[in-house]
């Protein structure tokens, strides 16, 4: 999580916040309630979940902070790469009911609700479902040409 903190943002704001839970606590137990049930199967076994937000506006003039997304985004970037310096494993979800999840935690609206994250260490693969079984294998990058648009 100090990672998470050492990241920039545009006017040093730091809009990002974790809602940061581990196994046993209640917090845990509304994250995973607000996962949809592909990933409730698999993130049950993490000992740390989290969900991702972020301000909106402005902390300094309350304008809107367009960048808020690329900033917390950041955030989680340094925090993942950090885990896996650490030998854990980060898994960020979109499969997540937002609505859900603004009412557990009571968020505002001030706040956008970004991701759901698991963290720990690889389990077992055969611990899953036959079709979660099939989605384990690693994802294929892009070669570094399609993501570049360079003069030639």
């Amino acid at each position: 999580m100090e990672a998470a903190r050492y990241a920039p943002s545009c006017f040093n704001e730091q809009p990002w916040r974790y809602i940061v839970a581990v196994q046993g606590e209640d917090d845990y137990q509304k994250i995973l309630g607000v996962l949809n049930e592909t990933n409730r199967e698999w993130a049950v076994n993490a000992p740390v979940l989290m969900i991702i937000t972020s301000h909106k506006r402005f902390a300094k003039n309350d304008k809107e902070n367009r960048w808020h997304f690329f900033d917390a985004g950041t955030s989680w970037g340094f925090l993942s790469l950090e885990a896996h310096r650490r030998g854990l494993h980060t898994h960020a979800m979109a499969g997540f009911c937002v609505d859900r999840a603004r009412e557990a935690f009571d968020i505002g609206d001030d706040t956008s609700i970004i991701a759901a994250v698991a963290m720990g260490y690889y389990g077992n693969k055969d611990d899953l479902s036959p079709e979660l079984q099939k989605k384990e294998k690693p994802g294929l990058r892009k070669p570094t040409k399609e993501i570049l648009f360079l003069e030639e």
